[in-house]
């Protein structure tokens, strides 16, 4: 069975990594763990930042904590799956979260998405959007929206 999680180190990415607890997962399990960086969100940043520089260095942080928690996050689900077969592959993406994500599970031919969501209201996805909205009318395969509120 191949399962992307797509995490963003949030609260919500840490409590879905809880909920695999109760998945009874078993044979062969390819888990891919990416997280999306939002390189427009990011560059706008430079608008409001004093120099070059900060926004790099704020662009850096964010790399760095996606990185981070991929890694945490890799660890967990490992002690979590110690006696079952499990192969992890963690890949950190650039680009609009929605797209990347839909990509990555038609590339590695995923059997099931596994996401987080924010619990927006109706008013916020409107604004903010909702990346579980679009996993659910576009993923390649069955999508499993986490929210825990």
């Amino acid at each position: 069975m191949k399962i992307l999680l797509a995490i963003d180190g949030t609260k919500h990415s840490e409590d879905i990594i809880d909920f695999l607890k109760k998945i009874n997962l078993s044979g062969p399990i390819e888990l891919w763990i990416i997280s999306v960086i939002d390189m427009a969100i990011h560059s706008s940043i430079d608008i409001f930042a004093d120099s070059h520089s900060t926004a790099t260095e704020i662009e850096n942080a964010v790399i760095e904590n996606a990185v981070k928690s991929m890694e945490t996050s890799s660890k967990m689900i490992g002690n979590i799956f110690e006696n079952k077969h499990i192969s992890i592959v963690k890949e950190l993406l650039y680009g609009s979260p929605e797209s990347r994500i839909v990509e990555k599970a038609k590339q590695i031919q995923a059997d099931l998405v596994i996401v987080g969501s924010h619990g927006y209201n109706r008013w916020e996805s409107l604004l903010l959007g909702s990346v579980s909205d679009t996993l659910l009318h576009h993923a390649p395969c069955s999508v499993l929206v986490f929210m825990n509120l």
